[in-house]
């Protein structure tokens, strides 16, 4: 069904088209290519799964997994991170994405010159507030650990205050982002409106 309707629309009506329209399409027609991409993606992400259980259980940071929350600190946190990601990338991140990257080099070179029209020319939809608040939780993350170095608590644990201690610091650590961040930006914004913008009006 879906094939013959892109069959039967001219190139400037599939321009148009949403990903809505576009995928099930073409998922139809490459039917055997999209059962290997989702058996790729869950072998990856079940091996990704063990990996996290294999380095928790292995890692004498945390403990070997016995470590309670009260006895981590935020440096213990960067480090389990840092060492997860390393060991995640090598041992599944770059050996999936070379075997993606083959496999979608070889399936882009059989597709036909309509299906990689039809592709090129599909919506792309980008999500950008998803990713901008992921980034600044991030950002907002690397802060409240540079101001806990500052002060003294990046390697005390987490039972050793209050919650509201935290909290406060989490607090203290944006009013000092906002700080070095809004004051330059402001300055800027001034300098901005009387040089370019009260020229102009």
């Amino acid at each position: 069904m879906y094939a013959s309707l892109f069959k039967v629309l001219p190139m400037n009506s599939v321009e148009i088209n949403s990903d809505k329209d576009f995928w099930p399409g073409f998922i139809t027609r490459h039917w055997k290519a999209f059962i290997v991409f989702v058996v790729g993606c869950s072998a990856s992400l079940a091996g990704a799964v063990l990996v996290l259980f294999w380095f928790m259980e292995t890692s004498t940071i945390g403990a070997m997994g016995t470590a309670t929350i009260g006895e981590w600190s935020v440096a213990m946190i960067w480090f389990f991170l840092i060492y997860l990601i390393f060991w995640e990338l090598v041992i599944i991140g770059i050996p999936a994405g070379i075997g993606f990257g083959v496999g979608w080099y070889i399936f882009w070179k059989q597709l036909s010159d309509q299906d990689k029209a039809m592709f090129k020319a599909r919506d792309k939809k980008k999500h950008r507030g998803s990713s901008a608040s992921g980034g600044f939780g991030l950002f907002m993350f690397i802060a409240f650990s540079i101001y806990l170095y500052l002060i003294g608590k990046i390697n005390t644990p987490l039972g050793d205050h209050s919650y509201s201690f935290w909290v406060y610091s989490w607090f203290t650590a944006l009013g000092w982002l906002l700080i070095i961040a809004g004051v330059p930006a402001a300055l800027i914004l001034i300098l901005v409106y009387f040089t370019v913008w009260r020229k102009k009006e």
